[in-house]
């Protein structure tokens, strides 16, 4: 039997035990004492050597059977518990994920024969003969199936929606929302939503949190049980399909969506009413199809996270650093595109936080620390956005000393005595730069920001910093929901149309030239109790002609920075298709993609990180 054509198979379930693998030797490493890690790491690992063997994989195969025969003798009581029996394993889990990789990709040759003999040697030792007792059962989870519906007839019912959901969450872990947020904005949403919340808040409290969010109508409740991982018979029925199906899906549904806006756009301008009922049947269509494949591409950022407890735990044993690592809002989805691409810039991040971040042990104790470091890496949904942060409580970044590297490198002028957040991001994220003395393993070569920076704005995300000397430093990477379709803001600039992604849309206000102030030699607008400095659209692209005499201003917010964008008029809302955009030679760097509008005509659309 010709088992090749289920290398690509093998290779994604066995990455899957292979993440299961290290979550058990961490969750072990953490208490010795437990018997269920080393219940479930026999268990991945069985399943690897199984596979493997049915694929013919013999060299994995034999390296997974050798670390069961160690596990075997570790349950049992016959071997001990040890620091240097835990590094083993995590050892052959390393040599059984590289096996793994080369052979998949066509190469079977493996050479493990000391790995092999040090695990021979430790599953023949004796132990203690003492067996840890079984701990605890897995506590059963409860929480809350939660409908809400906002008012008839209420103004930002999408908005009225997102808020509700965030202050569910302030109270617990909500899952399963029923429509995806991405529909909150859209036109045929009636207000009703639904979703779990896992809490133990009273339904009181819950429905008076949800109510404050205002205009809500009914909030019911009905009790369900969180579902459990080792629950065959609460799983969702299943098949694994190729990304580059849906990625031809999207595609598609992209096509469609262009040619329903035009639709759409051709029957507003007729009177025909069978047509103008057909355009209407066709639009909802598409846009409930178009939901259905952005969320079958929706994908949890655990899917990432969950390879970072090992690499931290590994980077600090080599620093000679103890360091308490979290994660938080694994559950947020993002489109499985993105979550692809940013493994690697929080890769970057992390080494970062742990290498020049994070202090030694006695530095902190001497700074009034605790020994060990925090790192925590953690997901919320922000809007129609991602906000992923990595933050440490280490020492900070010293400001005083980058402006001055950054003034003798000529990248910033002499007469600037203050690097703000903005300022300092702009500066690390030079190429090449960096205030380490010396270049180590981990970093030093100033590339590491200047990389996610990079990878993160082809994204079509954002980049910000926030940092305090001695108290600690906080990365947010804001990614867009998906890549393919996003809801935008149509506005028009001496006749020129331009999209803005309402993603990073705060509000949109009335240019008032009485309330135009100054700061820091830079115009800006006062709006309520605040000035946000602003960006003329029709002057940034040098264009000739007077501006209209009312002229409405969209408020721009991204990382925490804002910016008032003063154009000549707002065109509506309307689901674009971003399309792959090769600039041309000279184009601004605002410009951060192009699109197809609804009358066949192309618009480019903004980039709001730059334009702050």
């Amino acid at each position: 039997m010709d088992v090749s054509k289920y290398a690509a198979l093998f290779l994604a379930e066995s990455r899957e035990h292979l993440r299961a693998c290290n979550r058990c030797l961490l969750a072990w490493e953490h208490d010795p004492a437990a018997t269920e890690p080393v219940d479930g790491l026999f268990r991945a690992i069985h399943t690897i050597k199984g596979m493997a063997a049915t694929m013919g994989y013999d060299g994995v195969a034999l390296l997974a059977h050798r670390s069961e025969n160690l596990l075997d003798g570790l349950r049992t009581g016959q071997v001990a518990v040890s620091a240097e029996v835990l590094q083993l394993l995590f050892s052959a889990v390393d040599a059984i994920a590289e096996g793994i990789e080369r052979t998949a990709s066509g190469d079977t040759s493996m050479h493990q024969d000391d790995l092999l003999a040090e695990l021979d040697r430790a599953a023949e030792g004796t132990g203690s003969g003492q067996t840890a007792e079984l701990v605890a059962a897995i506590p059963r989870q409860l929480g809350r199936a939660v409908t809400v519906t906002i008012r008839s007839g209420a103004p930002m019912r999408g908005g009225r929606a997102m808020l509700a959901v965030r202050r569910a969450e302030a109270l617990g872990t909500v899952s399963a929302l029923r429509p995806p947020a991405t529909a909150f904005d859209r036109e045929e949403f009636d207000g009703r939503f639904s979703f779990r919340l896992a809490t133990s808040t009273a339904d009181s409290a819950i429905e008076t949190a949800i109510r404050s969010a205002g205009d809500v109508d009914v909030v019911s409740f009905a009790e369900f049980e969180a579902e459990q991982p080792q629950s065959a018979n609460r799983r969702g029925r299943q098949i694994r399909v190729d990304l580059r199906r849906l990625d031809a899906m999207m595609k598609q549904v992209g096509e469609l969506v262009v040619a329903r806006n035009r639709l759409v756009d051709i029957s507003a301008r007729s009177d025909d009413d069978a047509l103008d009922a057909v355009a209407d049947r066709i639009a909802r269509l598409v846009t409930n199809l178009q939901a259905e494949v952005i969320q079958a591409r929706m994908t949890p950022v655990g899917d990432v996270f969950d390879r970072f407890p090992r690499l931290v735990r590994d980077l600090a044993r080599d620093l000679g650093k103890q360091v308490r690592f979290e994660m938080d809002g694994e559950e947020i989805e993002l489109d499985r595109a993105i979550l692809d691409e940013i493994g690697d810039p929080l890769v970057h991040l992390i080494r970062n936080a742990l290498d020049h971040g994070l202090e030694p042990a006695a530095e902190r104790i001497a700074a009034g620390k605790p020994a060990q470091g925090r790192l925590l890496l953690s997901a919320g949904r922000e809007r129609n956005s991602v906000a992923i942060r990595v933050s440490d409580d280490g020492r900070g970044i010293d400001r005083a000393s980058v402006l001055a590297k950054a003034q003798r490198d000529g990248v910033i002028d002499a007469n600037v005595d203050v690097l703000t957040d903005d300022l300092l991001l702009r500066v690390l994220a030079r190429p090449g730069f960096s205030t380490a003395r010396e270049v180590s393993g981990v970093s030093g070569r100033g590339v590491g920001v200047d990389a996610v920076a990079t990878r993160v704005r082809a994204l079509g995300g954002t980049l910000a910093i926030q940092s305090v000397q001695g108290g600690g430093t906080t990365f947010i990477v804001q990614l867009p929901l998906t890549l393919a379709i996003v809801r935008a803001l149509l506005t028009s600039v001496a006749g020129e149309r331009y999209a803005v992604p309402l993603a990073y849309i705060a509000e949109t206000v009335e240019f008032d030239p009485h309330a135009v102030t100054a700061v820091r030699d830079r115009e800006a607008l006062l709006v309520r109790d605040g000035a946000i400095p602003t960006v003329h659209l029709r002057n940034l692209l040098a264009l000739s002609g007077n501006p209209p005499g009312r002229r409405p201003t969209v408020i721009l917010e991204v990382g925490g920075r804002r910016a008032a964008l003063v154009v000549d008029a707002l065109l509506g809302q309307q689901d674009i298709v971003v399309e792959p955009f090769d600039a041309p030679r000279g184009m601004p760097a605002f410009f951060g993609g192009a699109t197809i509008l609804a009358d066949g005509a192309p618009a480019l659309i903004l980039d709001a990180a730059a334009l702050l």
